[in-house]
């Protein structure tokens, strides 16, 4: 497995390995995170993980680890979302800037986020992505993963992770859309999607849908991930009947869907998308009560 130190054991040899790409690892988290007691657990989880795999079998073991606290930062953020979390950024001493994974040149522009990777104002900002957005930003524009890496962390093709990426990147450059427009756009693909649904009309879901699109259920406490305009428009045409009862809402930014069991008096399922260049490139279906009660959402006129 490794050829040196004769004498060394492959545990040890393992740990050292570990404490070599450390900094890295704690670089990648802190910006995930936000923080540096969250960021050292992470990466102290990621060890945990890589002892009890099966090292024989990691070609990149800096690769899988990036990958493994990558995932656990995505969870992390995902959680914290889910109960309106918010860290406050740390001020104190922070993880210095470290060259890309790929040690491939960094062009200019690049070099300037970089250089301001470590500043309050971008954790401030990295605060305000998706989950995805973060990784995806993170783990390309600062540390050079590519895509098609990163899009297996966040379930989705390397397009669509390139995507997220440059959202990410438009917003900390404070050049997104406006956010009364950006809303807007995404309420009519939702309507359309909805529309279609209570139709049954499978062409017209199909066209609303990126052909990669996913679709994240929590039902009966299963997470459960479909993937595909086709999948999903074929199981959307038989929920006509709950289309035709959900209400449009905004949640965290983005739009949703809620609908009730009559007698009800809280929703008992809340769907949200994520809709890029017009289409619908993400779903969530959420049924945990827990986690709707702890949602802050506000009811769209119609």
């Amino acid at each position: 497995m490794h050829e040196e130190g004769p004498d060394m054991t492959d545990d040890q040899w393992l740990a050292r390995r570990f404490e070599d790409d450390r900094p890295r690892l704690v670089a990648v988290a802190f910006r995930m995170l936000g923080s540096s007691g969250e960021a050292e657990d992470a990466v102290q989880e990621a060890w945990f993980r890589l002892a009890a795999s099966d090292t024989e079998r990691i070609v990149n073991l800096s690769g899988w680890l990036t990958t493994v606290v990558g995932r656990v930062c995505l969870d992390q953020l995902r959680r914290r979302r889910s109960r309106a979390e918010q860290p406050i950024p740390e001020t104190g001493p922070e993880p210095t800037a470290l060259p890309t994974l790929t040690g491939a040149p960094v062009d200019p522009e690049s070099e300037a986020v970089m250089a301001d990777s470590v500043g309050l104002a971008l954790l401030v900002v990295l605060e305000t992505l998706e989950p995805a957005e973060r990784l995806a930003f993170v783990l390309h524009d600062m540390f050079g993963v590519p895509f098609d890496e990163i899009a297996q962390i966040v379930d989705r093709t390397p397009t669509a992770a390139r995507k997220l990426a440059s959202r990410a990147r438009a917003r900390v450059r404070g050049t997104g859309e406006p956010e009364h427009r950006d809303t807007a756009r995404q309420r009519a693909v939702v309507e359309a999607f909805m529309s279609a649904a209570r139709e049954g009309d499978f062409d017209a879901l199909v066209s609303v849908l990126d052909p990669d699109v996913t679709l994240r259920t929590d039902a009966a406490g299963v997470g459960m991930i479909l993937r595909g305009a086709a999948t999903i428009a074929g199981g959307a045409v038989t929920f006509a009947a709950m289309a035709t009862q959900a209400q449009l809402v905004l949640v965290d930014g983005r739009i949703g869907t809620v609908s009730s069991i009559a007698g009800q008096p809280l929703p008992t399922r809340v769907l949200v998308f994520t809709v890029e260049d017009g289409r619908i490139t993400a779903m969530e279906g959420i049924t945990d009560a827990a986690r709707i009660r702890g949602m802050e959402m506000t009811l769209l006129a119609v």
